[in-house]
């Protein structure tokens, strides 16, 4: 005898399936680019600063197809052709490499150039996470002065209460948590830190 199918909340929705064009469209593939040190530079520091992976990146700017039209009619042959470039292999989806080979040949533009002239629209990011990094260095001072301060009373709190007092163990218990969450902004920060000298 068959199971007779039971109603899901689903059943009563309508939503419109996902093409199987669409999933592949969202396949991931290597492309190889000519680009200078300094585009790969600013997606790798994008990239970490943010906690964005490169792929998400290049999909983003890519598949933007107005900002690439405008790029793409902009580009100067002679002054892509005079950077110093290197080759790097990325991984992007399949949509966003088709998008890119699509207005090389609309437009006659070369794809590396698209690539790198994309990537620099990630430059005034990279300004705002130079500031933002700034002002986390100054936090993680007032942080660190903090935690001094904190361990004293500690001390202070043992040598009259001793080990064994509620009010120490309440007050240990948050110094450890504290010390922790210091060891991990520091740790942040200190990798955040290749973007000061960009």
């Amino acid at each position: 005898m068959a199971k007779k199918h039971r109603n899901t909340p689903f059943d009563e929705i309508t939503l419109p399936l996902p093409s199987p064009a669409d999933l592949r469209g969202r396949q991931s593939v290597r492309a190889t680019f000519k680009l200078s040190a300094r585009a790969i530079d600013v997606i790798s520091i994008v990239a970490a600063q943010l906690g964005i992976k490169q792929k998400s990146l290049f999909d983003h700017l890519i598949e933007d197809v107005k900002s690439l039209n405008v790029i793409a009619n902009e580009i100067e042959d002679e002054t892509f052709g005079a950077l110093d470039r290197i080759q790097k292999t990325f991984v992007v989806s399949r949509r966003t490499l088709s998008c890119l080979e699509e207005t090389s040949r609309q437009f006659n533009a070369p794809r590396d150039a698209l690539v790198e002239y994309s990537i620099q629209r990630l430059l005034p990011v990279i300004e705002k996470e130079r500031e933002r990094h700034r002002k986390r260095k100054d936090v993680l001072n007032d942080i660190n002065t903090h935690l001094q301060q904190g361990l004293k009373i500690l001390e202070k709190a043992r040598a009259l209460l001793g080990e064994e007092d509620p009010v120490y163990a309440k007050f240990e218990s948050a110094m450890h948590a504290s010390v922790n969450a210091q060891t991990h902004i520091e740790d942040f920060v200190r990798r955040g830190s290749v973007i000061e000298d960009f």
